[in-house]
């Protein structure tokens, strides 16, 4: 089976993901992030915004409309949902031969 080209995806680029199961802009999606990864994954505005591009390229994530008008929202396509599984099955893959293979 060929891995899809937009794995591994990198720490920050999977919590982007998972923050944006629900619609937000930019600081929360910090501050998800954040919280997410119980405060080991801090994002700088210049880096998550290169992020954002990046997904919005690969179409896995997407623009929608706000009301606040100063405020780009943005929230996960089902292609992201689709390479979040994908990468969550890879990760529980490695953690489970970890396991065997340390006898835990």
């Amino acid at each position: 089976m060929n891995r899809d080209k937009n794995l591994p995806l990198t720490e920050t680029t999977y919590y982007i993901l998972l923050a944006l199961l629900e619609p937000a802009h930019g600081y929360i999606i910090m501050q998800k992030v954040e919280e997410l990864s119980n405060y080991q994954v801090k994002i700088a505005a210049g880096t998550l915004y290169g992020a954002i591009e990046n997904l919005l390229k690969q179409k896995l994530i997407e623009s929608v409309k706000s009301e606040d008008k100063r405020r780009k929202v943005y929230v996960i396509t089902e292609k992201g949902k689709e390479i979040l599984l994908l990468d969550f099955e890879r990760m529980n893959h490695m953690i489970t031969i970890t396991k065997n293979a340390l006898n835990l």
